[in-house]
């Protein structure tokens, strides 16, 4: 299988998944869009697509500018080609873009080891059926996508009390999650590091926060790697 990633920052890369696909031998092309490395204009050799989050939000074309070509991209691949996609916090609200939604700030952020419920539309759905109605989550955002409601092509899989949009699905192929479910024991460590994150952080949960929500990462730790897994053996299945 060949998987293209977009990331925004080394850092943030799939993670806990990634380590699942390098070990069932898929072939990954990792495009490092800070970096200035260019999505190859052939998309259909790709039979999936990763798309990561960042420090950056999904206006600031201005600053980003491969923002309009990363867009572009996605369209061509979600809503031309019909091929398989997952994209994660930031990589959610290009989803939600992309499929006419509108990115806003949310009110407050999310960020900490949060729970998720899940609708009844989950029962039925390809990647997330065998999960429970809540589990715990990584959140680690400031915006989130509205404006969907009305596509009926979208289907709300899973909210927090926050956010509506926690997961979401395009038809049956193109997935949308706000959340982190890819995370590993070193994720929140790295993450960190980051000014942007380091700051959203202690905004929220006040100075030292950083290895309190380390620690309460490593206590989920198991459940969350274990949801990865099952997403990712479901994942699997729509891409043959």
């Amino acid at each position: 299988m060949n998987i293209i990633v977009l990331q925004h920052i080394k850092i943030e890369d799939p993670g806990y998944i990634k380590d699942l696909m390098l070990a069932d031998g898929f072939n990954l092309t990792t495009i490092e869009l800070d970096e200035d490395e260019k999505i190859p204009s052939d998309l259909t050799k790709f039979d999936g697509m990763f798309c990561m989050g960042g420090p950056m939000d999904t206006f600031m074309e201005q600053e980003y500018p491969w923002l309009i070509e990363e867009k572009k991209a996605i369209k061509e691949f979600v809503i031309n080609l019909k091929k398989p996609y997952l994209g994660f916090c930031l990589g959610c609200q290009l989803l939600g873009e992309v499929v006419g939604g509108k990115v806003v700030k949310s009110n407050p952020a999310e960020i900490g080891i949060m729970d998720i419920n899940f609708t009844k539309e989950k029962n039925k759905d390809n990647l997330f059926s065998k999960f429970p109605e809540q589990i715990k989550s990584l959140q680690w955002h400031s915006y989130e996508v509205q404006g969907i409601d009305n596509n009926k092509d979208v289907t709300l899989l899973a909210s927090s009390p926050v956010t509506k949009y926690q997961i979401f699905k395009y038809q049956n192929h193109a997935y949308g999650i706000q959340f982190h479910i890819e995370i590993k024991d070193t994720t929140v460590n790295e993450w960190g590091c980051v000014p942007e994150y380091k700051k959203a952080l202690e905004d929220q949960l006040g100075e030292g926060a950083l290895e309190k929500f380390d620690q309460a990462a490593k206590i989920n730790m198991t459940d969350m790697n274990n949801y990865s897994k099952t997403l990712y053996e479901n994942f699997k299945k729509i891409l043959i």
